[in-house]
C-alpha cells in the first residue's frame, strides 16, 4: 500500500556552514523542486521483514538540517532520477582540514598526469585525506542502505569523540543517500524505467547511473562501498562482504586490489562480530563471522562483469565492494553501519598503502606496463573508423568513452595502422593512458568463460563494438599518428542533392528518424532492400530532424517495390514487477530509442479488454506473466499475474483473436518465446539453455525483411538461450552459426544449438519468434532493429 503525502514547497538554496570543512563555495546552490503529492510505499512484500524506514519525502529536509547545523556537512543535489527526484550528495570531512582538501584535489589531478609525482608526494605529506564513497540503497527496497547512510552522516556531523575525530581526520566521506529515489518511492527494486540500477553501468542508460558516475569521476574514490541487502547466511555466517569469487575480469590490475580488499573485508567483519551485543534479532544469535565469498567459496558471486556499482568504480582505481545486510529492519541498518566502519577505520589505518597502489593503477595504464597481463592483452591503441553517411553509431560511442573519463583522440591527417590507411577524421584510443583497464572492458571482444567456472551471478559478455554496431580495431604495432584530443562527437545530418532521399537501415538513430518523419506527416517508404525514402519534405520541422539524426541522406531513385510506412500502434507486455525485476523494461526502452510510442498492457488489461486498438503487440520477459496465482505463489508476484483460469483462458483467447486478424505479434527471448507456444500462436518446438548461460553468438543471417542490414555472417546476444525445432510451417530467418559459434561468455553444453534456428517466421498469421535477446537492457544497439525490422514487415 502507499500513504500520499504532500511535500512543502523548498525553494531555498541550502544554507551554507560559517566554515566550509572544504571548497564547496563553488557549488550551485541546491534546487529544490517538488510536485504537490507523492505516492510512498510502506516497503515490500518481497521482504522478510518489515519496519519504519525512512521515507523518500522526509529525507530532504533532514539533510538540510544536518547542513546547516554543521559545519563539516556540505549538500548537493547530483541531478535528478528517471521520474524527476533529487539525487542528494553529501560530503563530511573536519573544517580544520580544508586546506588538506586542496591538496588533494591537486594530487588527484597529478594521478591521471604524473602518476610518480603523486606517489612522492603522499610518501612526504603523511596527513593527506582520501574520499571514502558510500552508495545507498541502489536497490530501492534495500531500504537499510539508505537508513544506514542517514544515520553515519548524523554521527559524523555532530559527534567528537576520538574514533570520529580519527576518521574525519583522515578521510572526506561522501554520500550519495539514495542511489535509486524512484525505488525507495514506489517499493521497487528497479527504477521509474524499470531497470535494475546495478546492472546498467557499461551502458549508462538512466539518468541515476549517469550521476553515480559523474561523482565517481569527481572524486576517484580510494574506496567505494555499495549498500545492499539480503543475504542471511548460515552456519554463522551473517550477511556478505565482498570481494568476490573467480573468475576476475582481467582487465583490472587485481593483484593491487587483491593486497588489500580480504584484509579490509575481514575489518568489517570484525566490526561487525565486535559489536554483536547490538543485535536483538533471531538471526543473528550465534553470529560468528560472515560470508565473505573470496574467502569462503571458489564459484557463483563473481565480480566479472563491470555492470555492477562497484565494480565499474574499480576501473577507476576505488577498493569497491558490495555489502548485502541480512535482514530488512534495525539489525539490518546496525550490520550496515558497522561493516562501513570497519572499512572506513582500516583505511583511515592503511590509506598510505592503499592510495599508493591507487596510483599505481594509473601509472601502470599510462606507461603501457601492465606486469600481471600476458604480452598482447592490451593492444597499442584502438582505432574507430567512421561510416560518413550514418556516423552515429561511433559518435555515442565516442561520447561514451569520453563521459568515463576516456581519452579519445581524432586524427587531423590520413595514418596507416596494421597495414591499412584511415583517413583524417578517424578516431583513436589510445592504451597509454591512466584509465587503459576501463578502456580495454568497453571495446575487447571478450572470452569465452564457459569452462573456467560453472555458473555466473550475471552477464559474461558485453562488447560495446559488438553489440553497438561500430568497428574498434586493436593496433598491435607501434604507429604514428597526427591527432587532436576530442572533447566531444557531434555529427549534424544534411541533406544532398534534390531527392527523392534514402535513409539507410543502418542504426537505432535511422530508425528513429523514420518514425519522426513519419509521426511528423512526412511520406516514408520501405523499399525491399531494407532501406527507406523521401520523396521531398513537406516542411522545414523535417530538415531539423535530420540535422538532429546527425545522418548525411543522399538522393536516390525510388525502388520499384515499396510501402508506406505507417505510424504503428504498438503495446507490450507488462511485468509489474515479478521476482523484483521488471523483465521487459529493456525491449520498452529499445522500442522508445527506436522512436515508437509504446504502450504498456498488463495480462489481466489484455484479458479485459484485448488487442483491439493496437496494430503489434510484444511479448518480451519472463512467461511468469501468464501464470496463474495460487496458494503458493509469491506474495509479490500475485499483483503482476493473472488471478484465475478463467481470465487465462479470456488473455489466451484474446491474443489469439489479435493474430487472427491480422495482428503483428512479436515475441523476444527465451520467455517470450516459451508463452508463445503456450499460447498456441505458434507451433514450434522452444529450446532453451540454462538460466544463467549468456554471451555473444555468431548468428548466420537469411534474406528477409527481417534481417536487412544485417551480414549473413554477423553477430547476436542470448540470455538464456533460445532455439526452435520442429518448425512446421514456420520459415526459419536465422540460425546460430554451425561448429564453435559461441564468441564470448558462459554457456555450457552449447554445442546442441549449433546450426539451429534463432528467428522464425509463422506461416499462419503474422507471428515472428526471435530468439535472440534483442532488445537487453540497452546492450544490444546493434540488434533492436530486428525488432523494428519485424514491425515495418
Amino acid at each position: 500500500m502507499k500513504n500520499k503525502w504532500v511535500a512543502g514547497l523548498l525553494s531555498m538554496g541550502i544554507v551554507t556552514a560559517t566554515v566550509q570543512p572544504y571548497a564547496a563555495s563553488a557549488e550551485a546552490p541546491v534546487k529544490w523542486s517538488n510536485v504537490n503529492q507523492y505516492e510512498e510505499a510502506e516497503g515490500s512484500l518481497f521482504n522478510s521483514e518489515h519496519y519504519d524506514f525512512v521515507k523518500y519525502s522526509k529525507i530532504g529536509a533532514m539533510l538540510q538540517q544536518y547542513a546547516k547545523e554543521s559545519n563539516r556537512v556540505s549538500l548537493k543535489t547530483n541531478g535528478v532520477s528517471a521520474d524527476g527526484y533529487p539525487m542528494y550528495v553529501v560530503t563530511v570531512s573536519n573544517p580544520a582540514d580544508k586546506g588538506k582538501f586542496g591538496h588533494y584535489k591537486k594530487l588527484r589531478k597529478q594521478m591521471f598526469k604524473n602518476p610518480q609525482k603523486a606517489q612522492d608526494w603522499i610518501a612526504q605529506n603523511p596527513d593527506f585525506k582520501v574520499p571514502v564513497m558510500i552508495n545507498g540503497s541502489i536497490h530501492g527496497t534495500e531500504y537499510v542502505g539508505s537508513d544506514a547512510v542517514l544515520q553515519m552522516i548524523e554521527r559524523f556531523a555532530y559527534e567528537n569523540d576520538k574514533e570520529t575525530m580519527d576518521i574525519l581526520g583522515s578521510n572526506i566521506l561522501i554520500f550519495n543517500v539514495v542511489a535509486n529515489p524512484d525505488g525507495r518511492v514506489d517499493g521497487t527494486r528497479f527504477n521509474g524505467e524499470g531497470i535494475d540500477l546495478n546492472r546498467d553501468f557499461i551502458t549508462q542508460s538512466q539518468p541515476e547511473t549517469k550521476a553515480t558516475v559523474e561523482l565517481i569521476k569527481e572524486w576517484n574514490p580510494m574506496v567505494f562501498l555499495d549498500l545492499h541487502g539480503y543475504v542471511k547466511g548460515s552456519d554463522g555466517k551473517t550477511g556478505l562482504i565482498e570481494p568476490c569469487t573467480p573468475p576476475h575480469n582481467p582487465n583490472y590490475e587485481y593483484d593491487l586490489f587483491s593486497k588489500w580488499a580480504l584484509n579490509q573485508a575481514e575489518a568489517m567483519e570484525s566490526q561487525i562480530i565486535g559489536n554483536s551485543a547490538a543485535y536483538k534479532g533471531p538471526e543473528y544469535e550465534g553470529m560468528t563471522s560472515t560470508y565473505i565469498p573470496q574467502r569462503d567459496d571458489s564459484s557463483g558471486w563473481d565480480d566479472y562483469p563491470p555492470i555492477f556499482t562497484p565494480m565499474y568504480a574499480m576501473y577507476h582505481g576505488a577498493y569497491g565492494y558490495t555489502l548485502e545486510a541480512p535482514t530488512n529492519d534495525l539489525d539490518g541498518v546496525q550490520w550496515t553501519k558497522d561493516a562501513v566502519l570497519g572499512a572506513v577505520k582500516y583505511a583511515t589505518a592503511n590509506k598510505q598503502g592503499m592510495l599508493r597502489d591507487q596510483i599505481e593503477i594509473f601509472k601502470r595504464g599510462i606507461n603501457f606496463d601492465h606486469p600481471y597481463h600476458k604480452e598482447g592483452f592490451f593492444p597499442k591503441a584502438y582505432v574507430l573508423p567512421v561510416d560518413e553517411q550514418d556516423p552515429t553509431v561511433t559518435e555515442k560511442a565516442v561520447n561514451h568513452l569520453i563521459f568515463n573519463d576516456l581519452k579519445v583522440e581524432k586524427a587531423t591527417k590520413a595514418f596507416s595502422a596494421n597495414g591499412k590507411t584511415y583517413p583524417a577524421g578517424t578516431f583513436i584510443v589510445p592504451m597509454d593512458q591512466a584509465k587503459a583497464g576501463l578502456a580495454n572492458t568497453m571495446l575487447w571482444n571478450g572470452e569465452d568463460i564457459t569452462n573456467d567456472t560453472p555458473a555466473m551471478y550475471d552477464i559474461s559478455a558485453w562488447s560495446l563494438p559488438e553489440l553497438w554496431g561500430f568497428d574498434a580495431v586493436e593496433v598491435t604495432e607501434n604507429f604514428s599518428v597526427k591527432s587532436a584530443p576530442v572533447q566531444n562527437a557531434d555529427f549534424n545530418g544534411a541533406l544532398s542533392g534534390k531527392g527523392p532521399f534514402v535513409i539507410p537501415n543502418k542504426s537505432v538513430a535511422a530508425v528513429k528518424l523514420v518514425n519522426d518523419l513519419v509521426n511528423s506527416g512526412e511520406t516514408v517508404y520501405k523499399g525491399s532492400d531494407g532501406s527507406f525514402y523521401v520523396t521531398s519534405f513537406k516542411n522545414g520541422a523535417s530538415s531539423q530532424l535530420v540535422k538532429d539524426a546527425g545522418i548525411q541522406l543522399k538522393a536516390a531513385s525510388l525502388p520499384a517495390q515499396k510501402e508506406s510506412v505507417k505510424d504503428l500502434k504498438v503495446a507490450i507486455l507488462k511485468d509489474g514487477g515479478i521476482s523484483k525485476a521488471q523483465s521487459h523494461a529493456g525491449t520498452k526502452l529499445a522500442l522508445a530509442r527506436l522512436g515508437y510510442d509504446v504502450t504498456e498492457v498488463t495480462p489481466r488489461d489484455v484479458a479485459a479488454k484485448g488487442l483491439s486498438d493496437f496494430d503489434a503487440f510484444v511479448f518480451s520477459g519472463t512467461d511468469t506473466m501468464i501464470t496463474v496465482a495460487t496458494s503458493s505463489t509469491r506474495a509479490g508476484n500475485k499483483e503482476f499475474i493473472l488471478e484465475s483460469e478463467a481470465q487465462y483462458n479470456q488473455f489466451k483467447a484474446n491474443v489469439q483473436d489479435f493474430v487472427n486478424k491480422g495482428g503483428k505479434y512479436l515475441a523476444v527471448g527465451a520467455g517470450g518465446s516459451r508463452a508463445s507456444a503456450k499460447l498456441g500462436v505458434t507451433d514450434v518446438k522452444v529450446n532453451t539453455g540454462g538460466s544463467d548461460s549468456n554471451g555473444i553468438v555468431n548468428v548466420n543471417y537469411g534474406a528477409s525483411e527481417i534481417t536487412s542490414g544485417y551480414k549473413s555472417t554477423d553477430v547476436g546476444f542470448v540470455y538464456r538461450p533460445v532455439w526452435y525445432t520442429d518448425l512446421g510451417d514456420a520459415t526459419s530467418l536465422a540460425t546460430f552459426g554451425s561448429g564453435d559459434f559461441f564468441v564470448a561468455g558462459h554457456w555450457q553444453n552449447n554445442s546442441i544449438a549449433a546450426g539451429q534456428p534463432v528467428i522464425v517466421k509463422e506461416g499462419k498469421g503474422d507471428v515472428t519468434l526471435i530468439g535472440l535477446e534483442a532488445g537487453f537492457r540497452d546492450h544490444t544497439d546493434y540488434l533492436f532493429r530486428l525488432m523494428s525490422n519485424t514491425l515495418f514487415e
